[in-house]
C-alpha cells in the first residue's frame, strides 16, 4: 500500500503522519487543485493525475478540484513575473475541457469534481481579510520565485499574495487528508497545512511529485517549449514523439506515467542492461500504453504499424495526404500549404537541416520549383504527402 503511494513522489510531509491516517480505517480525503489556465492537458500534467489514480486504487476519495476562483489570479508559483489573470468564460472553457480529459486517467465513478468557487465566492470582504490576516508578507517573501523577483525589483501584485492562502483555505473547506501538488507548489500546500491547524483541524499531509521533463529530457514539459505530448494529440504524433526520447528518460517515464509495477519495470532495466531485450522494443511498448491509455487498442495497433512501416521497414504510409501543385509554386509554398511547418523560415531553417526529402532524398533549397511531377515529400520525420502536378 505504502509502496505504491510512494511510487514516483518526491518528497511526502510526513510519512509518519501518512501512515497514522492510513491506519484510520476509513476512506480518506484526497485533493489536487488545477487551475485551468489552458484548455490541453500534456503528459506531464497526468504524473499528478497517476498518483491520484493509486489512491483511487487503494480505496480513498479523490477530488479533481478545479480552480475556477483561484484561476482568475493566476498561480504565481515558478514565474518571474505576474501572470496574466484569465476572464470568467475562459476559466470555465478550460474547466470543461478539463473535465472531458481526465477521465482518460481517472475512474469517473470514483471520481469528485470540485469547483473552489463554492466556498472562495462566499468569504466576502471580511472573510478574504481574516485570510489574509493569517500570514505575514515577510512569510510570503520566503517562498522562492516572490523572494527573487522582491531582490530584482520586479512587479509582485497584492492580489498574487493571495493565491497560496486561497489555495490553502479549498483545504480547510473541504477538510483534506492528503493534497498532492507539484514541487512547484509546495509552499502552497504547506500553507493549507497552517491553515488548517488555526481552524483546529488535523493538517493534510503535503505528497510533492516531480516536475516531468520534455522529450529534450532536460527542461520542464511546457507547450510553449514546444517539448511536450499532449494528451489529445493523435495517436501517431504521440507515438512518434514518444520514440524520440532518451533510454535514462524512457525509465522515468515509465516510473511516473505507466501502469507497469516497479518490479516490472524494474524486470525491464535488467533485461535491457543484459542485452535480453531491445530498448526500442522496451520504448515501443511504452509510446503504445500511453496512445492505448488517450485513444484506445485499435488506435495504438495501428499507431505502432504505422511507425514501424516508416522507421522500421522504411516504408511510406499508406494513409497519405494528396496535393495538386501547379506552376509557379515553390516546394516552400507547397509545404505552407499542407501545413506541414508554421511558417517559411522554419521550413527553410529545417530544410537547411536535412529534415526535408523527395523521394527519400535530401533536399537543402525548398525555393526551387519541384524537380518532378509527382513525388512523395516528406517534412521532418511524420509528414508525407503524396504530390502531383495539375
Amino acid at each position: 500500500m505504502l509502496e505504491l503511494l510512494k511510487r514516483g513522489t518526491d518528497e511526502i510531509i510526513s510519512e509518519g503522519e501518512l501512515l497514522a491516517k492510513l491506519k484510520e480505517d476509513r476512506p480518506l480525503t484526497v485533493k489536487a487543485g488545477f487551475d485551468p489556465t489552458a484548455p490541453d492537458l500534456h503528459l506531464g500534467h497526468t504524473v499528478l493525475l497517476q498518483k491520484m489514480k493509486h489512491f483511487q486504487q487503494l480505496g480513498h476519495n479523490v477530488t479533481f478540484l478545479i480552480g475556477d476562483f483561484t484561476g482568475m489570479i493566476g498561480d504565481p508559483s515558478g514565474k518571474s513575473d505576474t501572470r496574466k489573470p484569465l476572464t470568467y468564460e475562459e476559466v470555465l472553457k478550460n474547466a470543461e475541457t478539463y473535465k472531458e480529459q481526465v477521465f482518460k486517467i481517472l475512474d469517473p465513478e470514483k471520481t469528485t469534481i470540485g469547483f473552489n468557487s463554492k466556498w472562495l465566492e462566499t468569504l466576502g470582504t471580511s472573510g478574504m481579510l481574516k485570510l489574509a490576516a493569517q500570514m505575514t508578507v515577510a512569510q510570503m517573501l520566503v517562498r522562492d520565485d516572490f523572494e527573487k523577483r522582491y531582490r530584482e525589483n520586479r512587479p509582485i501584485g497584492i492580489h498574487e499574495f493571495m493565491y497560496p492562502l486561497m489555495q490553502g483555505y479549498d483545504s480547510v473547506a473541504m477538510k483534506a487528508d492528503v493534497e498532492l501538488g507539484g514541487t512547484d507548489q509546495k509552499f502552497n500546500l504547506l500553507v493549507g497545512r497552517e491553515l488548517q491547524r488555526a481552524a483546529g483541524q488535523k493538517p493534510q499531509v503535503v505528497i510533492t511529485v516531480p516536475i516531468l521533463e520534455g522529450l529534450d529530457g532536460v527542461q520542464k514539459m511546457s507547450k510553449s517549449l514546444g517539448n511536450y505530448v499532449g494528451i489529445n494529440e493523435s495517436p501517431a504524433d504521440m507515438f512518434g514523439k514518444l520514440m524520440s526520447i532518451t533510454d535514462d528518460l524512457m525509465f522515468r517515464y515509465y516510473t511516473l506515467l505507466s501502469d507497469k509495477s516497479l518490479v516490472e519495470i524494474g524486470k525491464l532495466k535488467s533485461d535491457i542492461a543484459s542485452g535480453a531485450f531491445h530498448p526500442m522494443e522496451a520504448k515501443k511498448g511504452l509510446a503504445y500504453e500511453m496512445v492505448h491509455r488517450y485513444h484506445g487498442q485499435e488506435r495504438a495497433k495501428e499507431a505502432r504499424e504505422g511507425f514501424e512501416q516508416i522507421f522500421s521497414r522504411r516504408e511510406n504510409p499508406d494513409d497519405m495526404p494528396e496535393y495538386r501543385y501547379t506552376d509557379g509554386q515553390t516546394l516552400v509554398d507547397i509545404i505552407i500549404a499542407l501545413n506541414f511547418s508554421p511558417s517559411r523560415n522554419e521550413a527553410r531553417r529545417l530544410a537547411e537541416q536535412g529534415g526535408v526529402y523527395i523521394d527519400g532524398e535530401k533536399v537543402a533549397d525548398i525555393m526551387i520549383a519541384p524537380p518532378k511531377q509527382e513525388f512523395v515529400l516528406r517534412v521532418g520525420k511524420r509528414k508525407f504527402a503524396k504530390i502531383t502536378k495539375s
